[in-house]
């Protein structure tokens, strides 16, 4: 006679649940990334390779340098580490040539 748990449990594995693919963010790492909207309570929305990341204190536009402060199944948050500056060409500046005119 073998004796069972009174749950009925024996040597099964314990349940754990699979959310998906692995998330293409661990905590501690650094991004670039650009606010894409504003949440329900006004954090900004980026996203890096479809995962959500929550950035607080942010707008919609911005170009910004993310440290990733915690990350949940469905979605990460993170703080801001520096503001990437936007690379703008500057055109170089037009000579003004003079033409001289020889008078005869």
């Amino acid at each position: 006679m073998s004796r069972r748990s009174p749950r009925g449990g024996g040597n099964r594995r314990p349940f754990r649940r699979s959310y998906g693919p692995p998330k293409p963010v661990r905590e501690g790492e650094e991004h670039d990334v650009t606010i894409e909207a504003v949440g329900s309570r006004g954090d900004g929305i980026a996203k890096i390779q479809g995962f959500i990341i929550f950035v607080p204190g942010t707008k919609v536009g911005q170009h910004l340098k993310v440290r990733i402060t915690g990350v949940r199944p469905n979605f990460a948050t993170a703080k801001i580490v520096g503001e990437e500056e936007a690379v703008e060409e500057e055109a170089a500046p037009v000579e003004e040539v003079e033409e001289e005119s020889e008078s005869q």
